[in-house]
């Protein structure tokens, strides 16, 4: 009895500490590759014009859409099967390659038509040329499951760190020598191309020449649904893409392109940090659901207390940021990311409350949720479109489509690990309320302080990060502690 205690709390104290190594790592990816990528996204916004950004964007959901087709589900699938096997894999690696090249053959022959949505010829050239990353990227799925699988995600931020640096400077040289457009559709490829070619190098995984039909029918049960999940919420992330670059200027959809990847920086990048790390360690305790739901409230109590202040931060201090950051020529962007903001702010809460949903295995209602959150959403959209009330009202109806659908979200979490909604906002409230605090002194030192944008975004930075601190040490927040011992953990695993 003894022995069998032992070797559960030897087992929990191991996935705990590979939870804490993969966030790290996670983070660590956050941090240098986004920080890498938006460095170079500034240096090329203050190269090209938005034009050349909003031409990109309108072909953005096809390359989207096709990526999504192109896994299938299959990369969630294989992570929560606990025994994978080379013919899995191999089936898995062989789909997505042959769905790649035929996804690419259709888009190759719709290109004109693309363009004359769009009224852009300019397009055709480019989708055919962009496309190729959908192949390219084919090769490295299972390879990047296989490394999630293993919370090996120190191999995963070395490769991204390696691949936006190489490509980031062929990007920079490109639109310095005025390449325009092309330099943003070759940086792409590269990227793409340099990390498929080092995941395969360093997980030195090589897949057989089979196709098993059952293996294929076993992760297809469970991943088609996913498939259509991710389908629906590519279109619509989309959306404001193709409705903005057909109804409105390559120039307007720049703006809003780069006010959206600013958010997205900080916003996806998190979200993909924590849903990374803790798929494949919750899906080890879907059979028990109160570790389940410990664990899970965990991890959004932490969520909120980090992407709360930073997103009404970054919408406090907005105007000196676009400024300094991307120059003059993109303060039209200021509102467009103040706005995207508000709306991001709930994105890692969703994706985690999504995540019970894997974890237990229902597919069936992540696919019902996704499609009644993009009914309301459509709707939202459809009426701001009727009543032609602009851009700016688009915007603010996808904040609105957040919130409906952060409720709507919570649903079955709390049937399924008995998390109410209740019980959620009451977890969540301290971090938003201390975030609005912070963000409404931030914003008033700007209004007050009468310096070049340069000095005063340093100024409301270190304010904004000093209030917050004091204010959760003030009402002494659990979180605030609770990540100050995970680092303090962390720091401990690797010294011994």
């Amino acid at each position: 009895m003894k022995l069998l205690l032992g070797e559960k709390m030897s087992n929990k104290n191991s996935l705990k500490n590979q939870t804490i190594s993969g966030l790290f790592w996670t983070f660590s990816d956050l941090i240098m590759n986004q920080g890498i990528q938006f460095v170079i996204q500034i240096i090329l916004a203050r190269l090209l014009s938005p034009e050349d950004f909003g031409l990109i964007a309108m072909i953005t959901v096809v390359i989207s859409i096709s990526n999504s087709i192109m896994d299938s589900g299959f990369g969630n699938a294989l992570i929560r099967e606990k025994n994978v096997t080379q013919k899995d894999y191999s089936t898995v690696f062989n789909f997505n390659l042959v769905t790649s090249i035929i996804i690419y053959i259709i888009i190759f022959f719709l290109a004109p038509t693309i363009s004359r949505f769009y009224v852009e010829e300019r397009l055709i050239k480019i989708l055919r040329v962009l496309s190729i990353s959908i192949i390219i990227n084919s090769f490295g799925l299972v390879q990047r499951t296989i490394l999630t699988k293993k919370i090996d995600f120190k191999t995963q931020t070395k490769i991204n760190v390696v691949a936006s640096i190489s490509s980031g400077v062929i990007g920079i040289i490109l639109a310095s020598l005025g390449f325009g457009v092309w330099s943003l559709v070759i940086r792409t490829i590269f990227m793409n191309l340099v990390q498929s070619v080092m995941l395969f190098i360093s997980n030195r995984w090589i897949p057989s020449l089979e196709f098993d039909i059952n293996s294929f029918k076993k992760y297809f049960k469970f991943g088609w649904k996913l498939l259509i999940s991710g389908l629906i919420n590519t279109i619509y992330n989309n959306l404001y893409y193709l409705i903005i670059g057909r109804g409105f200027s390559a120039s307007i959809l720049g703006y809003y392109t780069n006010a959206s990847k600013l958010k997205d920086t900080v916003t996806q990048s998190i979200t993909s940090a924590i849903q990374k790390v803790t798929y494949p360690v919750l899906s080890n305790m879907n059979t028990d659901d109160i570790q389940l739901k410990f664990s899970y409230k965990k991890i959004l109590k932490n969520a909120a207390f980090i992407i709360f202040p930073i997103m009404i931060g970054l919408a406090s201090v907005a105007n000196p940021l676009i400024s300094v950051l991307l120059g003059e020529r993109w303060i039209p962007s200021i509102v467009y990311f103040q706005i995207l903001c508000l709306e991001g702010m709930l994105y890692p809460i969703h994706a985690i409350n999504l995540n019970v949903l894997q974890v237990k295995g229902r597919s069936d209602l992540f696919l019902k949720l996704e499609i009644i959150k993009k009914v309301i959403a459509v709707v939202v959209i459809g009426i701001v479109l009727i009543l032609k009330l602009g851009i700016i009202y688009l915007l603010l109806g996808a904040v609105l489509n957040s919130y409906i659908s952060y409720f709507i979200n919570t649903y079955y979490t709390k049937d399924l690990i008995h998390y109410s909604i209740n019980e959620q906002i009451k977890d969540l409230m301290p971090s938003f309320i201390l975030s609005v605090l912070m963000g409404l002194i931030s914003y008033c030192i700007g209004i007050i302080i009468p310096f070049s944008k340069t000095f005063l975004l340093l100024i409301q930075i270190i304010v904004g990060v000093t209030a917050y601190i004091l204010l959760n040490k003030i009402v002494k927040s659990e979180e605030l502690y609770s990540i100050y011992n995970t680092i303090k953990c962390f720091l401990n695993i690797k010294n011994k």
